[in-house]
């Protein structure tokens, strides 16, 4: 991508750029407010750790199953219009999830959920991408950092909701509606018209002619992302499906306390995102992946060595803050990947990476009911290992 530092954007870039992060904002916030209810809905419906993980990896189902048709609806419908009926119907299927009175409603809400999810990722990042061109330099980290703050004030939300003893489902009416209303107002803002626009057909034809015939390691880079992505994903999972629960049951906190290791991993991964931009700018994607996998493994390790509730949010920090750049990096480089049409790399890491959040679930809930929860967690070491191993596909600092 150019850099061009001396083109201002206009204001209604500025605008669009503001009306993505809200986008962003509401998807982080809108899941996040459930999760810590997971305890209570586990104990509420009297079911195993095992059954427990296949269940809320029906959310991850749900988004491999649409994930594929988020292509085909963006160009069809607009990246803006797609993110914001995805959020609305994502809203829809987690307030319908707080409120199962079965393990098969349950599981049938978060797959709905999981599908909208996945349309809005995509397309909130296709538009984010969209919005990055016309700035002409780096700015999709940010947006994710906004997601990471959403996250935290989902967190947040749902923690003061418990010590407010509000229901699940006063609780998860509120923040439907309260965050559907600010993606609503958020659209008029987003750039009008197509998404696939000239300058990025000519890009496109650039690229194709640099690259004519394509590269054998296309392919072989296009995994290793999609392996990377996933190891943020493994790590994201881990937090969101098993932090309360550990900190809950094998730690003894309270339900309250609970929330904090969610939110110390987003909060922790909102910080290395925030700044995320800046250090890949000046130490290269490649040192950054691979320093940050290695924060990952040893904070997390540490902590399932040495289990107390300080260390386990410590841990859980130091995971978030690890893989902070690593699901934007993956899509910024397979979007740019030469032999292939502008947004399929982006389309396959965002669809496969949440294999990551299918399988981890059921892998982690098997484990933990054979052996120990705290077991089951080594997988966040493990991601932070295998980013080690394959940080070199990642550009090098520049220069």
């Amino acid at each position: 991508m150019t850099v061009d530092i001396g083109v201002r954007p206009t204001r209604a870039e500025r605008r669009a750029r503001a009306a993505v992060a809200v986008l962003f904002f509401t998807n982080g916030a809108l899941f996040a407010n459930l999760l810590p209810r997971y305890p209570q809905i586990k104990a509420d419906l009297g079911i195993s750790n095992a059954t427990y993980g296949l269940a809320v990896a029906a959310f991850p189902a749900g988004a491999i199953a649409a994930g594929l048709a988020a292509g085909v609806l963006v160009r069809r419908l607009g990246s803006a219009g797609v993110a914001v009926a995805g959020t609305l119907l994502s809203g829809a299927g987690i307030l319908a999830a707080g409120l199962a009175e079965s393990v098969a409603l349950f599981a049938a809400a978060l797959f709905l959920a999981g599908a909208m999810d996945a349309l809005t990722d995509v397309a909130q990042n296709a538009h984010g991408l969209r919005v990055q061109r016309r700035y002409g330099r780096s700015i999709i980290n940010a947006f994710h950092a906004i997601w990471s703050i959403g996250a935290v004030t989902g967190g947040l939300m749902a923690a003061g909701a418990i010590t407010l003893d509000l229901s699940r489902g006063q609780h998860l009416t509120i923040s439907a509606v309260v965050l559907a209303l600010a993606a609503v107002v958020a659209r008029r803002f987003c750039l009008t018209g197509p998404d696939s626009e000239p300058e990025d057909d000519e890009g496109a034809r650039r690229r194709s002619a640099e690259s004519a015939g394509g590269s054998p390691r296309t392919g072989y880079v296009l995994a290793a992302l999609v392996v990377i992505a996933t190891a943020g994903t493994l790590v994201e999972d881990a937090g969101s499906s098993w932090a309360a629960l550990y900190l809950s049951d094998a730690l003894e906190s309270s339900a309250a306390l609970a929330t904090c290791g969610y939110i110390a991993l987003v909060g922790a991964q909102f910080i290395g995102r925030i700044i995320g931009d800046r250090l890949v700018d000046r130490f290269g994607q490649r040192t950054v992946a691979r320093t940050g996998g290695l924060i990952a493994a040893v904070g997390m390790g540490l902590a399932l060595a040495v289990p107390t509730l300080p260390g386990t949010i410590l841990g859980f920090a130091a995971a978030g803050f690890g893989v902070a750049t690593l699901i934007p990096a993956a899509m910024h480089e397979a979007d740019e990947l030469p032999g292939l049409k502008p947004g399929s790399g982006l389309t396959i890491v965002s669809w496969l990476m949440r294999l990551g959040f299918l399988v981890s679930p059921p892998v982690v809930g098997v484990v933990a009911d054979t052996t120990s929860l705290r077991v089951g967690l080594l997988v966040v070491p493990l991601a932070g290992l295998s980013v080690i191993l394959l940080a070199r596909v990642l550009r090098p600092r520049a220069g």
